[in-house]
């Protein structure tokens, strides 16, 4: 089986001074920063997810420091792929597949819950691969949010914790 490790969205404009700080954004990004090689490790994928606005201002906005991958999460990945992404669904008009070449089973994780999360899992484009979410490593703008977003989840696909999947 081969397995890839989907982190999305670890951007600056999700923490604090950013233009949308989520709850424990901190503390996630450190669980995945952590998690990142124990996935290198096991000879999984890591692929990371950015997501882009057109829009001059705003979240996302196309030119502003908010889409900036956190330095945490660029230095656990080192040369790992970034794929940049316009909607919530990080495989709509993006080259995530071209990634994907040979993985059976997408472990995803990131930002927001709710959001790009249940949408990239749920993604039709990802109808061939077995789909588990790492639902500590994700998080949404309340912990409500989030709880209920897993919540949802879990009735769909596989919801796993960092030692599920590597001991």
């Amino acid at each position: 089986m081969t397995r890839a490790l989907l982190v999305i969205d670890i951007q600056a404009d999700y923490f604090p001074g950013g233009t949308l700080p989520l709850w424990q954004a901190e503390e996630t990004e450190a669980r995945i920063a952590a998690a990142i090689p124990r996935a290198i490790g096991a000879g999984d994928r890591v692929i990371l997810v950015r997501h882009v606005s057109p829009a001059p201002s705003g979240l996302f906005a196309k030119d502003g420091p908010g889409i900036a991958i956190r330095p945490a999460i660029i230095e656990a990945a080192g040369d790992a792929p970034v794929v940049t992404k316009r909607f919530a669904d990080s495989f709509q008009e993006t080259d995530l597949a071209t990634h994907l070449g040979g993985v059976d089973h997408l472990l995803v994780c990131g930002m927001m819950t709710q959001n790009c999360v249940v949408f990239t899992s749920l993604s039709r484009a990802a109808d061939g691969l077995r789909v588990s979410v790492l639902g500590e490593l994700c998080t949404a703008p309340t912990e409500t949010v989030h709880r209920i977003a897993l919540n949802a989840l879990r009735s769909k696909l596989d919801l796993v914790t960092p030692d599920d999947v590597w001991g």
